[in-house]
């Protein structure tokens, strides 16, 4: 069988940095193909270059054969080749259908968008999908999952032969998985052949073939899926054995950080009250539209609420601002660190010091050489991977850019760190490492709320944890009764 895609030989490098050396890599048709590493290992970087979207300094690429040259995005397309990021690159402002057709919209003889016949190729491939979002629908008023489900519609609007899925499930839920899992198995039975990229180990045994590992940009070996297990995938990806993927603080619990009574807000939750004390690991577990970040934001003085009382260090007091919530010792690393928790175009370095610039600045001139300290103190600690303090973040991997996220709050010395998705899209290594720091930032005192929808590591890191659905707390559990049995009945609302 000829190979629908062939890699041989690609290299690239960057400014300081060999990112691919010789990687060889193939595709069959009808086969799901993972390729899986730590962050940093190459990985975004080859399917770019797959996508047209950056040049391969050596090697070459044969799509059914034939030697090709991807000089842009739209190459890639014509030749069947679709990258879906994990990044959505969608435009707030225009319809599902615009978005879906973006630089292929359909026009008459004199170039007028034949609005119709957008609405109904782009409404087929919606459909095809299993997706309810309609065609005229705006993006902007979307959710993350139904944006991704946007994304991926473009796989049958543009019938590609080659379909390149970077952590696609990164922001579905369990229901939208199983939809996306039974197009790609339709797409497999149409012969289309499927890169998938993900961390979540569950999904690459249950949809894949094979499994391609990078490390440091050169391949590790190819794996037939069904002929290896998870802990062979994670040495090759790291190195080493993983032998503590979870960790968890001691108990040793201070005084009551935080108190909430009778929350509630209009359509976002009801009637939430619990409290999180010194040196302890609060989880808050449920479903994607639980409530469980609208909670969390309105501590953190995003969203005001309609009833409730709040008490900090045991004072009661009004609910905050950000900026006050931030000066009480109170900070949350969001769900989404792209749009919410940094800003890309700078370095890490800035970022750092943006939450606090009272502190690195006299008299409104910055002290330079202080936010440098701070840089490397951080960088050092949390082990990030960068080539300088002024690299901008957007082209650093996901682990590295949450951990400058975790790096901007704890220069802060808080009192109460809220981690929203903490290890979302990223891999088992900077899991493990993230995991370890939340464990040491509790043995030091620190009160840490997670919110996680990965019911593993929710249960690894926590030593209490509330369940939520549809708004409302549904359960406590603690010690013995932490169980994955007892959070599934909870967030079905039937809490023990």
């Amino acid at each position: 069988m000829t190979d629908l895609l062939t890699i041989r030989g690609v290299s690239k490098r960057f400014p300081g940095v060999q990112v691919l050396t010789g990687v060889d890599f193939d595709l069959r048709p009808g086969e799901v193909h993972a390729l899986m590493g730590e962050n940093g290992a190459g990985k975004s970087t080859l399917m770019k270059i797959l996508a047209g979207l950056q040049p391969a300094d050596e090697g070459q690429i044969l799509h059914r054969g034939e030697e090709i040259a991807l000089r842009s995005p739209l190459d890639a397309r014509e030749r069947g080749i679709l990258l879906i990021h994990q990044e959505l690159s969608l435009s707030p402002e225009l319809s599902a259908a615009e978005n879906i057709y973006l630089g292929a919209w359909p026009t008459n003889g004199i170039g007028l968008l034949r609005k119709s016949e957008l609405n109904r190729r782009a409404g087929e491939a919606l459909k095809a999908l299993g997706c309810d979002v309609g065609p005229k629908t705006r993006i902007g008023g979307l959710s993350i999952a139904r944006k991704q489900m946007v994304e991926i519609a473009r796989i049958h609007a543009f019938k590609a032969n080659v379909v390149i899925l970077d952590e696609p499930t990164a922001s579905l839920t369990d229901a939208e998985r199983d939809q996306l899992f039974a197009t790609i198995r339709d797409l497999k039975a149409r012969g289309v052949g499927i890169i998938y990229i993900s961390h979540k180990m569950d999904e690459i045994f249950t949809i894949t073939d094979r499994i391609t590992v990078l490390r440091d940009g050169v391949v590790q070996g190819t794996l037939a899926t069904g002929e290896t297990d998870a802990d062979r995938v994670t040495q090759m990806m790291i190195g080493r054995k993983l032998d503590a993927f979870f960790s968890r603080a001691e108990e040793k619990f201070g005084a009551e950080v935080l108190r909430v009574e009778g929350l509630g807000r209009r359509g976002d939750y009801h009637d939430v009250s619990f409290r999180v004390r010194q040196g302890e690991v609060l989880g808050l577990y449920g479903l994607i539209g639980a409530g469980r970040s609208e909670v969390v934001e309105t501590l953190f003085g995003i969203r005001r609420p309609d009833r409730g009382k709040l008490w900090w260090q045991g004072r009661e007091t009004a609910f905050p601002s950000p900026r006050q919530a931030i000066d009480m010792g109170l900070c949350l690393a969001p769900e989404n660190r792209k749009e919410q928790g940094l800003v890309l175009g700078l370095g890490g370095r800035d970022n750092i010091a943006l939450p606090s610039l009272r502190v690195f600045s006299t008299f409104g001139v910055m002290r330079h050489a202080r936010e440098q300290a701070v840089y490397l103190t951080y960088r050092d600690l949390l082990q990030i991977k960068t080539t300088g303090p002024a690299t901008a973040l957007r082209t650093l991997s996901g682990g590295n850019q949450q951990k400058f996220v975790l790096a901007k709050w704890l220069c802060r010395k808080p009192k109460l760190l809220v981690l929203d998705e903490p290890t979302r899209g990223i891999d088992v290594g900077s899991k493990a490492a993230i995991h370890a720091l939340i464990a040491k930032l509790a043995e030091d005192g620190l009160a840490v709320i997670v919110i996680s929808s990965e019911m593993p590591e929710v249960l690894g890191v926590s030593h209490r944890i509330l369940t939520m659905a549809d708004g409302r707390l549904t359960g406590e559990f603690s010690g013995a009764a932490m169980t994955e049995e007892n959070l599934i009945r909870a967030v079905a609302h039937h809490a023990a």
